[in-house]
């Protein structure tokens, strides 16, 4: 590591020089307890398990007392680099060429959690440990996973523990094109669900012998993608459902299979409940299904509703952070896809704001080192903002 880069780009390259591919810890929640312990934060590792899904990780640490009680949540886990020979820089290396940092993770999301720890260790420095309040962290490593050991766990946990959160920022890479575009204040709601059709296997040659499912499964989702869900509001855009895969398993030519199946997702704004669009989707294939067709659909526990944050001094403060920073006002969106946060809403209001997302998950996943700092001192001056509104101003 060179002197010369800031303390955030330095957590940075050491958590991307970290190989913690969902569900792998690979030393980031190690590297993260050493650097904030030694700081004086209190550090909680939990571990998480269930049935038909791998274990996981997770890292919960905290400082202060009292109230407010801002939480930073993130994760450390990554998408798996996929072949390393296309890679300029080695996935892991974290090399700095340019004024850019590469590698998996730059931007989803450890350079993220670099800047919550470089800013809440520089305010920490400056306030010490009785600000007036409470800073934690809340990381995960199964974001990027199936979700379910990871953040929704841990949140029970602290909550078990007695923590009570008044206000959260996850710093997902939120930015489409440049730092300071846009603040997510909430998300569509996340349904997916596999359609299933029963036929009758049988030679090809020989079909009133059998009962095809495929025509009847291309009859259903066919009706499935024509549906308009919504128009969108003031609030969120359009809903809209995707089919994501179609699969028989057929690998002969002269065998009607005995079954087909078809996977979709729908992201969905707050014209819905999730109870209603499963009724309006299992309506959709009813109608569209004849009398004689053995069908089914079963939806993913995955689930998310969407939601809508309103809390004023939160975003007032995150948004009046990176104006002054960056210059730009950011706008308050509520588009892409989903996150934790769809899990932190059900404890404390939450927004999210991280880097520029244009890398995430490519081959060659980089980050301006100039992006770094700048958000770092954008969490830095919120801090500063957030504790002092809390104290009358």
């Amino acid at each position: 590591m060179s002197a010369q880069h800031s303390p955030a780009v330095q957590f940075a390259r050491n958590l991307i020089r970290c190989p913690s591919v969902t569900p792998a810890e690979g030393g980031a929640l190690d590297y993260l307890e050493k650097l904030l312990g030694g700081a004086g934060l209190k550090i909680d590792r939990v571990t998480f398990t269930d049935s038909d899904t791998p274990n996981v990780e997770n890292l919960f640490a905290s400082i202060g007392s009292g109230s407010p009680h801002f939480v930073f949540a993130g994760h450390t886990d990554v998408v798996p680099p996929g072949d390393e020979a296309d890679w300029s820089h080695a996935p892991f290396a974290g090399d700095i060429v340019g004024g850019t940092l590469f590698g998996r993770g730059a931007v989803d999301m450890k350079g993220g959690v670099a800047c919550f720890a470089a800013a809440a260790l520089d305010f920490l420095e400056a306030n010490g440990p009785e600000f007036g309040g409470k800073i934690s962290f809340l990381i995960t490593g199964d974001e990027e996973g199936p979700a379910v050991n990871g953040t929704v766990k841990l949140l029970q946990w602290a909550e078990e523990q007695g923590h009570r959160f008044d206000a959260c920022i996850v710093g997902e890479p939120t930015n489409p094109n440049e730092l300071g575009d846009a603040i997510k204040v909430g998300r569509r709601g996340s349904l997916s669900g596999t359609v299933v059709v029963t036929g009758v296997q049988g030679h090809a040659a020989y079909p009133e012998n059998a009962n095809n499912p495929i025509p009847g499964l291309m009859r259903l989702m066919s009706a499935l993608d024509e549906v308009a869900f919504d128009g969108g509001n003031d609030r969120f855009q359009p809903s809209n459902l995707e089919i994501v895969t179609f699969d028989v398993g057929n690998p002969a030519f002269n065998v009607i299979p005995a079954k087909a199946e078809a996977r979709f997702n729908i992201r969905f704004n707050d014209t819905w409940s999730l109870d209603t669009l499963k009724a309006k989707i299992e309506g959709i294939l009813s109608d569209a299904a004849s009398d004689d067709l053995e069908w089914s659909v079963v939806f993913r526990r995955d689930a998310s509703e969407s939601f809508l944050t309103r809390d004023e001094t939160l975003i007032k403060a995150l948004s009046n952070s990176v104006e002054a920073i960056t210059g730009r006002t950011p706008a308050l969106t509520t588009g892409g896809g989903t996150s934790d946060a769809r899990f932190v809403k059900n404890y404390c209001p939450v927004v999210e704001f991280g880097l520029v997302g244009q890398t995430m998950h490519k081959v060659d996943e980089c980050v301006a080192l100039a992006d770094v700092d700048g958000l770092t001192a954008i969490y830095r001056k919120f801090l500063d903002d957030y504790f002092q509104e809390a104290k009358g101003g």
